[in-house]
């Protein structure tokens, strides 16, 4: 089925139910990073971890090899973009090892039998600063108020309303220049899922919120300024004041009965299927 207006592709039950596998694999992913961060732990380590782990599922990764927009320039090299401290999106993972008191936010997906997963998650590595710990409260937080409002809102652009004011309200800066996606057959499909209100969302951009729809939502969330720089590697974006940054994202789809994050812990009935 198709919304012409944005092109959206909404799913069916039985696609959302195959989707849930691609998120659960991700999730087991998530688990896996949850385990190893730690100080003295690379996340090139983490990143070989979780290359394993799709491997052993016979998932492909999303991220690996994925075409860098600047025309000449590498494709990423991972299969997860690993972002630590003031790195907002797109890190590339190395053999440095993690140090107490960092972050790292790790952002990774999966296409298994046909359709995507994609997921992020800040981690903090050991004991970490009490204002630090308040930016990954409130960027998790601010995703859980996305889901739990898409049960009351019949527009995205009134959440992101809702979404932009709460991050304010708690003194940080919402990244603008990235947005969350679409998500289906393919990791970017349309509509794109903005964290902030505009302009352009309430006039062109909006879009309803309906059974069907599958999208990713991922607020990145600046202690300082919302501003971010490209560094030379062509990939990694960092804070211009090179202040800390927290992403978080699930994958989320709109059903009859409500939204159903499919990049969450499994059911009861889940579990069991994964083990047999």
């Amino acid at each position: 089925m198709k919304q012409d207006s944005h092109r959206i592709e909404l799913k069916s039950n039985r696609e959302i139910g195959l989707m849930r596998q691609a998120g659960l694999a991700v999730w087991q992913a998530h688990q896996i990073a949850a385990k190893m961060v730690a100080p003295g732990v690379s996340t090139a380590e983490i990143d070989r971890a979780f290359e394993e782990h799709f491997d052993r599922l016979g998932a492909k990764p999303l991220f690996k090899n994925y075409p860098n927009s600047t025309r000449g320039k590498r494709p990423f090299p991972a299969v997860t973009c690993m972002s630590i401290n003031e790195a907002v999106v797109h890190g590339i993972p190395s053999e440095k090892p993690l140090e107490e008191g960092d972050i790292v936010s790790i952002d990774t997906g999966c296409l298994l039998n046909g359709w995507c997963g994609d997921a992020a998650v800040t981690y903090p590595v050991g004991e970490i600063a009490a204002d630090v710990q308040h930016l990954l409260d409130v960027t998790s937080g601010v995703l859980a108020l996305a889901i739990d409002e898409l049960t009351h809102k019949s527009h995205w652009s009134q959440i992101a309303a809702l979404m932009a004011q709460y991050v304010s309200d708690h003194g940080f800066s919402t990244v603008e220049c990235f947005v969350g996606h679409g998500i289906g057959r393919e990791m970017h499909e349309d509509p794109q899922v903005p964290n902030f209100s505009s302009r352009s969302l309430r006039s062109s951009g909006d879009f309803a919120i309906q059974p069907g729809l599958v999208i990713a939502i991922e607020p990145m969330v600046n202690m300082g300024t919302k501003r971010v720089k490209l560094l030379r590697d062509q990939w990694t974006q960092i804070t211009a004041d090179k202040r800390p940054s927290a992403h978080f994202e699930h994958t989320v789809a709109i059903t009859d009965n409500g939204p159903v994050i499919l990049t969450k812990a499994p059911t009861p009935a889940e579990m069991a299927g994964l083990a047999s």
